[in-house]
């Protein structure tokens, strides 16, 4: 079983950046997918960020050029680096994984998707100010 932690929300503002972090507990291995998703009130959940275990990444129009995903596997932490933050960024912002066994191919574009991961985090609060 997989346990996923988010940190490093905040409150900034406009044009200011944060890095959010998702520390991994737990068995996974394999092909995986790991991604940061966004929810913001009335609205559904989006992806925002995705790689998939051969270092593939994706990213959301919306955020192409300003947010930037990582993964330090030594620590088992995903992160997500949001620079050039706008008000519409504002939201809860989750991360989460999904695994497969090894040699199974992962198509990154469907990392995005919120019901193809099925390990999911608490989420972190991001709030951008104008």
């Amino acid at each position: 079983q997989v346990h996923l932690a988010e940190s490093g929300g905040g409150s900034v503002q406009a044009g200011g950046s944060l890095r959010l972090s998702c520390a991994v507990s737990g068995d996974a291995y394999g092909s995986y997918c790991m991604g940061w998703f966004r929810q913001a009130p009335g609205k559904e959940r989006e992806g925002v960020a995705a790689v998939s275990s051969d270092g593939s990444t994706t990213y959301a129009d919306s955020v192409k050029g300003r947010f930037t995903i990582s993964q330090d596997n030594t620590k088992k932490t995903l992160y997500l680096q949001m620079n050039g933050l706008k008000p519409e960024d504002t939201a809860m912002y989750y991360c989460a994984m999904n695994f497969w066994e090894r040699g199974f191919i992962v198509f990154v574009a469907e990392c995005l998707k919120p019901n193809f991961l099925d390990a999911w985090g608490q989420g972190t609060l991001v709030t951008v100010s104008s």
